[in-house]
């Protein structure tokens, strides 16, 4: 009796362990549970990062330095620059504070905004909000008084992802800040921006430097060019930062894997502009490194409490780079982002 009480005892127990193992698992499974089009990841050397994805598009945020997109991709090729040394690297108070890469957002004005490393490199908050469609969050920072929000939405079907940047202030005090994008894209490229044909500028642009210059009248360069109403940047300028007064709404990127990223962006011709020479866009250079597409918002006033919002647009399609002496048909090329985009 006592050999088969035991045995009894002992199946009840593996019984028990068996149905205690198999909720837990359940319960692990219900919890990695998402919406449709979405994922929790690990990348780049971090974890807690979110896949938002369709047939064809990959999206991955990462929010543990910066709330940043660390891939937007159509059929594998990623138009956005990693840098590999930078992988899983987090900040620390008061410590070292790198120049994160892939598709960054910021505030600005640029020459005048407080330090913030809390928001340009801290840790963020993501979360899933629906299918395809996740939000990072910012700390409330100290230095500027604002808490940013984040919320990419990628399309059911296309490339087309939504990334809306809310500014948010929480300070007892008015604050003035404007949207700056700051997405590195992956070098060897073609960039091209409508002009204004009212620029205040003579060229339709102006360059920075050397030092603190900004040059309005900057010689010629081979690798800039003004055709057909466009800035076309083919390579590595002879300084590195363009300002743009252009109107037209969006700017366009080839890359060498024939990759056309495009963004879109509203603009305010009426409202003022808070860079120093208040344009709408910005492009910098890093030699055959990597290039940064900066569409600019307009100054918001906000008194506590109160939050703006802008958002871009972003596209990938297939177009082909240009071969060696071709030259890109522009009109062909406005055509087509304009009735791809819409």
């Amino acid at each position: 009796m006592k050999s088969g009480y035991k045995s009894m005892l002992k199946r009840i127990a593996c019984e028990l362990l068996i149905f205690t193992m198999t909720m837990l698992i359940c319960n692990y499974a219900f919890s990695q549970d998402t919406p449709e089009g979405t994922a929790w990841v690990s990348s780049h050397g971090y974890s807690n990062c979110v896949q938002l994805f369709n047939n064809t598009t990959k999206v991955i945020l990462e929010p543990n330095c910066g709330g940043r997109v660390l891939e937007y991709s159509l059929n594998g090729k990623n138009a956005l620059y990693i840098d590999p040394e930078q992988d899983g690297w987090t900040y620390t108070a008061g410590g070292k504070i790198i120049d994160p890469t892939g598709g960054r957002f910021d505030i600005g004005p640029e020459q005048i905004i407080p330090r913030h490393p809390n928001l340009w490199v801290g840790k963020w908050r993501a979360e899933i909000i629906a299918p395809r469609e996740a939000r990072l969050t910012s700390v409330k920072d100290a230095a500027t008084g604002v808490q940013l929000i984040r919320e990419f939405k990628l399309d059911k079907e296309s490339s087309l992802l939504r990334c809306t940047q809310t500014i948010k202030n929480v300070s007892t005090e008015t604050k003035q800040y404007s949207h700056w994008s700051r997405t590195f894209a992956s070098p060897f490229t073609v960039c091209l921006i409508p002009l204004n044909p009212k620029s205040r500028f003579p060229l339709g642009y102006i360059l920075y430097g050397p030092g603190p210059v900004m040059n309005y009248r900057p010689k010629e360069h081979p690798n800039i060019k003004i055709r057909d109403g466009f800035l076309e940047i083919s390579g590595t300028p002879p300084q590195p930062k363009f300002g743009i007064d252009s109107y037209a709404g969006w700017l366009g990127y080839i890359t060498r894997d024939n990759l056309l990223f495009v963004k879109r962006f509203p603009v305010y011709p009426k409202r003022v502009y808070g860079e120093m020479a208040g344009f709408t866009i910005s492009i910098w250079y890093f030699k055959e490194k990597m290039c940064e597409l900066e569409p600019i918002g307009p100054m918001e006033t906000l008194k506590p409490g109160e939050s703006a919002s802008f958002t871009e647009e972003w596209w990938l399609f297939p177009y082909d780079y240009p071969q060696e002496g071709q030259e890109i048909a522009l009109d062909e090329f406005r055509t087509f982002v304009e009735a791809k985009t819409r």
